[in-house]
């Protein structure tokens, strides 16, 4: 098999695998949350999770239009995060993936479910349950809200992405920096970080 294919493939597994779990152990956390708060702070936490979706969808945007030119000069003099910003933007297919298809979907699913809780919450406020009037309205128009400010919000982060490109992911790169030296979380394997060294090297 050819090589790029395999690890393609293999990349593609390694992110099916890890949406399934982030979707689940998302899905659970935002459900027992919702389940014991007043509708209001509910539907706060459904603004919140719509506004996730929205930045990591930016960042992967932004990933795939910087160019990392401007930041050979920073990882050169050692400023934190300029060497990460190298490495997503070398990486900007999988970091883009990540952002826009794992995070991003799965905030999509979630706000969608966190909705339909608070829905029923409000209804049942009024004495109505499921299946109601009042809850096919609610359902109607909470969840047209949240499509309407998802869309649109994702718009709107679509052309920050593009036109700010250079300082989003060096902001993403100083919070990589900050979370792989304090605390010690690999972000970046080994096997891309000298990928990314050798070709600097070749420049």
């Amino acid at each position: 098999m050819n090589p790029n294919i395999k690890r393609s493939l293999k990349f593609s597994l390694t992110i099916a695998v890890i949406t399934f779990v982030l979707a689940a152990i998302f899905s659970v956390i935002s459900s027992s949350i919702l389940g014991g708060v007043v509708w209001f702070v509910g539907l706060f936490i459904v603004l919140l999770i719509v506004l996730i979706g929205i930045l990591f969808d930016m960042m992967g945007i932004a990933a795939t239009a910087a160019d990392e030119t401007p930041f050979h000069a920073m990882a050169a003099e050692r400023v934190p995060g300029a060497k990460e910003a190298v490495m997503i933007v070398r990486n900007a297919d999988r970091f883009a993936s990540f952002c826009n298809d794992v995070i991003g979907d799965i905030s999509g699913i979630v706000s969608g479910t966190a909705t339909a809780i608070v829905v029923l919450q409000i209804a049942n406020l009024f004495g109505e349950g499921d299946g109601s009037t009042l809850q096919i309205i609610l359902s109607v128009v909470l969840t047209s809200i949240v499509a309407a400010l998802t869309v649109g919000g994702k718009a709107l982060g679509k052309y920050f992405g593009i036109n700010a490109s250079t300082r989003i992911i060096f902001f993403a790169g100083k919070v990589i920096s900050l979370v792989e030296n304090k605390l010690k979380i690999t972000v970046f394997s080994n096997t891309t970080k000298n990928k990314t060294r050798n070709k600097g090297q070749t420049r």
